[in-house]
Order: C-alpha cells, then structure tokens, then sequence
C-alpha cells in the first residue's frame, strides 16, 4: 500500500467537515451561522458535524453572548491543523500519481 494513503483521515472525508476544516485553517476563528451560510445546511446538519470534528479534538468551540443573542464560534486546534495538513499532502500525493 502507499505510505501516504495512511495519511487520509475519516473525519476529513465529508464534503460538510472538509468544508469546515478548510474554512478554519484559512480564518482564525468562524461563527455558526457564517458555516451555515458557506455551506449551507442546516441548524443540525451542522452541528453534529461540528460534534463530530470536536469529538477528534480537531476544532474548539466557544460560546459568547453579544447583548442578549448567544453567539458560537469555532477555531481549529493544533492537532486538528496538523491532521488537516497531513490528509491535504496526502490528496495532492494522489493525484500527482495519476498525473504520471
């Protein structure tokens, strides 16, 4: 088997938690309702998709309030960075294969 085919993650393979994850590594930290309008889905679509990337403690969750409306915001953690990174080499490993 290919070394770098051990580097795809699981938790990475959803177009939802790939979205997620993309968006996290490009902005420092993104609110709930700003993923739902990017990937538009809904309220619980969404959240157990979050759940899922907190669970892999990939991503970190914060609850603030803004006057009296809750505001949530997430940010990707190191770890989830580096796993993000890893499968992203792995993907570009994949496809300069069939390139050859």
């Amino acid at each position: 088997m290919k070394q770098y085919l051990n580097q795809f993650h699981k938790a990475f393979e959803n177009r939802i938690r790939l979205g997620i994850m993309s968006a996290l590594m490009a902005n420092d930290y993104v609110e709930f309702n700003a993923f739902k309008d990017l990937l538009e889905v809904t309220d619980g679509n969404l959240a157990s998709h979050l759940k899922a990337l907190e669970k892999e403690k990939f991503i970190e969750m914060n609850k603030t309030f803004v006057g009296r409306k809750p505001n949530t915001r997430y940010r990707a953690t190191e770890i989830g960075k580096r796993a993000f990174e890893k499968h992203l080499a792995a993907l570009e490993e994949l496809i300069k294969e069939q390139l050859k």
